[in-house]
Protein backbone atom coordinates (compact mmCIF):
# COMPACT_ATOMS: atom_id res chain seq x y z
CA UNK A 1 0.00 0.00 0.00
CA UNK A 2 1.43 3.37 -1.03
CA UNK A 3 2.12 6.13 1.47
CA UNK A 4 -0.57 8.30 -0.14
CA UNK A 5 -3.21 5.61 0.36
CA UNK A 6 -2.11 5.06 3.94
CA UNK A 7 -2.26 8.80 4.60
CA UNK A 8 -5.74 9.06 3.09
CA UNK A 9 -7.04 6.16 5.19
CA UNK A 10 -5.68 7.70 8.39
CA UNK A 11 -6.79 11.23 7.49
CA UNK A 12 -10.31 10.31 6.39
CA UNK A 13 -10.98 7.75 9.13
CA UNK A 14 -9.78 9.98 11.96
CA UNK A 15 -11.28 13.09 10.39
CA UNK A 16 -14.78 11.64 10.11
CA UNK A 17 -14.52 10.11 13.59
CA UNK A 18 -13.44 13.45 15.05
CA UNK A 19 -16.25 15.26 13.24
CA UNK A 20 -18.75 13.33 15.35
CA UNK A 21 -17.41 15.19 18.39
CA UNK A 22 -19.44 18.19 17.24
CA UNK A 23 -22.31 16.56 19.14
CA UNK A 24 -20.52 17.57 22.33
CA UNK A 25 -20.85 21.25 21.44
CA UNK A 26 -23.94 21.49 19.25
CA UNK A 27 -27.57 20.32 19.48
CA UNK A 28 -28.24 17.10 17.57
CA UNK A 29 -30.64 18.92 15.24
CA UNK A 30 -27.78 21.23 14.24
CA UNK A 31 -24.90 18.74 14.24
CA UNK A 32 -26.72 15.86 12.54
CA UNK A 33 -30.01 17.18 11.13
CA UNK A 34 -30.60 14.11 8.95
CA UNK A 35 -30.44 11.82 11.99
CA UNK A 36 -32.05 14.02 14.65
CA UNK A 37 -35.45 12.31 14.35
CA UNK A 38 -33.92 9.06 15.66
CA UNK A 39 -33.05 10.61 19.03
CA UNK A 40 -36.58 10.93 20.47
CA UNK A 41 -37.69 7.67 18.82
CA UNK A 42 -34.79 5.40 19.81
CA UNK A 43 -32.38 7.39 22.00
CA UNK A 44 -30.30 4.41 23.16
CA UNK A 45 -29.89 3.17 19.60
CA UNK A 46 -28.97 6.69 18.44
CA UNK A 47 -26.11 7.07 20.90
CA UNK A 48 -25.01 3.46 20.46
CA UNK A 49 -24.74 3.92 16.72
CA UNK A 50 -23.06 7.33 16.78
CA UNK A 51 -20.58 6.41 19.52
CA UNK A 52 -19.96 2.88 18.25
CA UNK A 53 -19.44 3.79 14.61
CA UNK A 54 -17.20 6.75 15.51
CA UNK A 55 -15.07 4.67 17.88
CA UNK A 56 -14.70 1.85 15.36
CA UNK A 57 -13.62 4.31 12.68
CA UNK A 58 -11.10 5.95 15.03
CA UNK A 59 -9.57 2.58 16.00
CA UNK A 60 -9.51 1.21 12.45
CA UNK A 61 -6.18 2.61 11.16
CA UNK A 62 -4.38 1.65 14.36
CA UNK A 63 -5.37 -2.00 13.89
CA UNK A 64 -3.58 -2.08 10.54
CA UNK A 65 -0.44 -0.38 11.84
CA UNK A 66 2.17 -3.12 11.50
CA UNK A 67 4.59 -1.51 13.94
CA UNK A 68 1.98 -1.37 16.70
CA UNK A 69 0.91 -4.93 16.01
CA UNK A 70 4.48 -6.18 16.17
CA UNK A 71 5.67 -4.22 19.22
CA UNK A 72 2.49 -3.93 21.33
CA UNK A 73 0.48 -7.08 20.74
CA UNK A 74 -1.41 -6.69 23.99
CA UNK A 75 -2.53 -3.20 23.00
CA UNK A 76 -3.46 -4.46 19.53
CA UNK A 77 -5.69 -7.15 21.06
CA UNK A 78 -7.24 -4.68 23.52
CA UNK A 79 -8.03 -2.22 20.73
CA UNK A 80 -9.37 -5.10 18.65
CA UNK A 81 -11.86 -5.98 21.39
CA UNK A 82 -12.92 -2.33 21.63
CA UNK A 83 -13.29 -2.21 17.84
CA UNK A 84 -15.49 -5.32 17.81
CA UNK A 85 -17.69 -4.08 20.67
CA UNK A 86 -18.02 -0.67 19.01
CA UNK A 87 -19.22 -2.34 15.81
CA UNK A 88 -21.69 -4.47 17.74
CA UNK A 89 -23.14 -1.32 19.31
CA UNK A 90 -23.08 0.62 16.06
CA UNK A 91 -24.60 -2.21 14.05
CA UNK A 92 -27.42 -2.95 16.48
CA UNK A 93 -28.14 0.77 16.69
CA UNK A 94 -28.37 0.97 12.90
CA UNK A 95 -30.84 -1.94 12.79
CA UNK A 96 -32.98 -0.23 15.43
CA UNK A 97 -33.16 2.81 13.13
CA UNK A 98 -34.88 0.92 10.31
CA UNK A 99 -38.51 1.26 11.50
CA UNK A 100 -37.95 5.03 11.68
CA UNK A 101 -35.93 5.37 8.47
CA UNK A 102 -37.03 8.21 6.15
CA UNK A 103 -36.22 6.64 2.85
CA UNK A 104 -37.33 3.92 0.48
CA UNK A 105 -37.46 0.21 1.20
CA UNK A 106 -34.61 -0.19 -1.30
CA UNK A 107 -32.39 2.18 0.68
CA UNK A 108 -33.41 0.67 4.02
CA UNK A 109 -32.50 -2.78 2.73
CA UNK A 110 -29.06 -1.54 1.71
CA UNK A 111 -28.33 0.05 5.07
CA UNK A 112 -29.76 -2.92 6.95
CA UNK A 113 -27.64 -5.37 4.99
CA UNK A 114 -24.60 -3.20 5.67
CA UNK A 115 -25.22 -3.41 9.42
CA UNK A 116 -25.65 -7.20 9.33
CA UNK A 117 -22.54 -7.78 7.19
CA UNK A 118 -20.54 -5.29 9.28
CA UNK A 119 -21.25 -7.19 12.49
CA UNK A 120 -20.92 -10.57 10.79
CA UNK A 121 -17.54 -9.92 9.17
CA UNK A 122 -16.17 -8.52 12.42
CA UNK A 123 -17.48 -11.45 14.47
CA UNK A 124 -15.84 -13.84 12.00
CA UNK A 125 -12.54 -11.95 12.29
CA UNK A 126 -12.69 -12.14 16.10
CA UNK A 127 -13.46 -15.87 16.04
CA UNK A 128 -10.53 -16.54 13.70
CA UNK A 129 -8.17 -14.54 15.91
CA UNK A 130 -9.22 -16.54 18.97
CA UNK A 131 -8.72 -19.74 16.97
CA UNK A 132 -5.16 -18.69 16.12
CA UNK A 133 -5.86 -18.50 12.38
CA UNK A 134 -4.18 -15.13 12.00
CA UNK A 135 -3.89 -15.01 8.20
CA UNK A 136 -7.62 -15.68 7.87
CA UNK A 137 -8.28 -13.21 10.69
CA UNK A 138 -6.50 -10.49 8.73
CA UNK A 139 -8.53 -11.25 5.61
CA UNK A 140 -11.78 -10.86 7.49
CA UNK A 141 -10.51 -7.74 9.22
CA UNK A 142 -9.95 -6.20 5.78
CA UNK A 143 -13.57 -6.99 4.92
CA UNK A 144 -14.68 -5.50 8.24
CA UNK A 145 -12.56 -2.41 7.59
CA UNK A 146 -14.10 -1.96 4.15
CA UNK A 147 -17.55 -1.94 5.75
CA UNK A 148 -16.45 0.37 8.57
CA UNK A 149 -15.10 2.76 5.93
CA UNK A 150 -18.65 3.05 4.56
CA UNK A 151 -19.03 5.93 7.04
CA UNK A 152 -16.37 7.82 5.10
CA UNK A 153 -17.69 6.88 1.66
CA UNK A 154 -21.18 8.01 2.66
CA UNK A 155 -19.94 11.41 3.75
CA UNK A 156 -17.98 11.87 0.52
CA UNK A 157 -20.98 10.97 -1.64
CA UNK A 158 -23.83 12.80 0.10
CA UNK A 159 -22.64 16.39 -0.53
CA UNK A 160 -22.05 15.61 -4.20
CA UNK A 161 -25.53 14.16 -4.66
CA UNK A 162 -27.22 16.97 -2.72
CA UNK A 163 -25.27 19.58 -4.69
CA UNK A 164 -26.54 17.87 -7.83
CA UNK A 165 -30.12 18.48 -6.77
CA UNK A 166 -30.94 15.25 -4.96
CA UNK A 167 -32.95 15.38 -1.77
CA UNK A 168 -31.58 13.66 1.33
CA UNK A 169 -34.12 10.83 1.22
CA UNK A 170 -33.59 10.41 -2.53
CA UNK A 171 -29.83 10.25 -2.09
CA UNK A 172 -30.24 7.27 0.23
CA UNK A 173 -31.34 5.22 -2.78
CA UNK A 174 -27.77 5.57 -4.03
CA UNK A 175 -25.76 5.78 -0.82
CA UNK A 176 -27.61 2.94 0.90
CA UNK A 177 -25.70 0.59 -1.38
CA UNK A 178 -22.90 2.63 -2.96
CA UNK A 179 -21.34 3.59 0.39
CA UNK A 180 -20.31 -0.03 1.03
CA UNK A 181 -20.65 -2.33 -2.00
CA UNK A 182 -17.73 -0.72 -3.93
CA UNK A 183 -15.62 -0.82 -0.74
CA UNK A 184 -16.24 -4.53 -0.40
CA UNK A 185 -15.49 -5.16 -4.08
CA UNK A 186 -12.18 -3.32 -3.78
CA UNK A 187 -11.33 -5.28 -0.62
CA UNK A 188 -12.05 -8.59 -2.33
CA UNK A 189 -9.98 -7.58 -5.37
CA UNK A 190 -7.09 -6.55 -3.13
CA UNK A 191 -7.25 -9.82 -1.17
CA UNK A 192 -7.26 -11.87 -4.37
CA UNK A 193 -4.33 -9.86 -5.72
CA UNK A 194 -2.32 -10.32 -2.51
CA UNK A 195 -3.13 -14.03 -2.44
CA UNK A 196 -1.83 -14.49 -5.98
CA UNK A 197 1.41 -12.75 -5.05
CA UNK A 198 1.88 -14.79 -1.84
CA UNK A 199 1.74 -18.48 -2.80
CA UNK A 200 2.19 -19.63 0.81
CA UNK A 201 -0.92 -17.75 1.88
CA UNK A 202 0.89 -15.08 3.85
CA UNK A 203 -0.94 -11.77 4.07
CA UNK A 204 0.65 -8.68 5.51
CA UNK A 205 -1.45 -5.59 6.03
Amino acid sequence: MTRLRIFLIWFLALGVAAASLRLLALPVATAMPNMAHYLPAVPLAFWAHVAGASLALAILPFQFWQGLRARRRGLHRLMGRAYALAILAGGLGALAFLPHFRGSLWAATGFGLLAVLWMGATARAVWLARAGRLADHRRWMIRSAALTFAAVTLRLMMPILIAGGWGVAESYDITGWACWVPNLIVAEWWLRRKSERAPEGALAV
